[in-house]
């Protein structure tokens, strides 16, 4: 596919999923399965910790800690994103803030969860989570984690993750929150529903695009 088949693909799909939208006997059909397709929830096993994504939040912590307390592991590793320009210069400041990936380690504990850390790389967007995470597993010689990512994120997440872990020992399953926002059956009822699905569903099809085969 040329570079103008890939441009267009995903404005294309949006499209037709518009006109499906407007059509009364496909329209709840057609945007529950768009909704679906943001979606990876896989069977969860034994692992040998779970990893809190940038973009799971507080329901990705609930989630994080019913793992810990079901068995599956004893720790959580919170990925951290880089701080904003204002928290930066309100440090400079000095301000005492208390950053998003500090609040998630607090949660945890309040949740029960004892064994929690911090990964020491800041992942500046989903992209940079791939490579982030397979080279930290690489040096803490992981073989097995959950990642637990918001639902509408958690497709793309699993296919930078497939590319970023070709070739690493560390095997990757995806756990989407439970108590998250967003809901697939009904994303289009609320308006930060429909800007949210629509678009996660743009950027997923950017990368099916750039890259078809994940």
């Amino acid at each position: 596919m040329g570079i103008w088949g890939r441009r267009w693909l995903p404005w294309l799909v949006l499209a037709l999923t518009g006109i499906a939208a407007a059509l009364p006997g496909i329209r709840d059909p057609a945007l529950r399965s768009a909704g679906h397709a943001l979606v990876v929830d896989e069977p969860v096993q034994p692992v040998d910790i779970i990893v809190l994504a940038v973009w799971a939040g507080r329901s990705g912590a609930i989630d994080a800690a019913d793992l810990v307390h079901a068995g599956i592991a004893s720790r959580v590793a919170v990925l951290p994103e880089p701080p904003l320009p204002a928290e930066d210069e309100l440090v400079r400041r000095g301000v005492h803030l208390q950053n998003p990936a500090a609040d998630r380690v607090e949660l945890l504990h309040a949740l029960g969860v004892d064994r929690v850390e911090v990964i020491p790389e800041a992942a500046d967007g989903t992209e940079a989570e791939g490579p982030l995470l397979a080279a930290w597993c690489d040096r803490q010689q992981f073989r097995s984690v959950i990642v637990v990512s918001a639902p509408d994120h958690s497709r793309r997440v699993r296919r930078v993750l497939r590319r970023s872990m070709s070739g690493h020992q560390t095997r990757v399953l995806i756990r989407s929150a439970r108590f998250a926002a967003f809901d697939p059956d009904r994303w289009w009822q609320s308006r930060n529903g429909v800007r949210t699905g629509i678009a996660e569903l743009q950027k997923l099809l950017f990368d099916i695009a750039r890259h078809p085969f994940s």
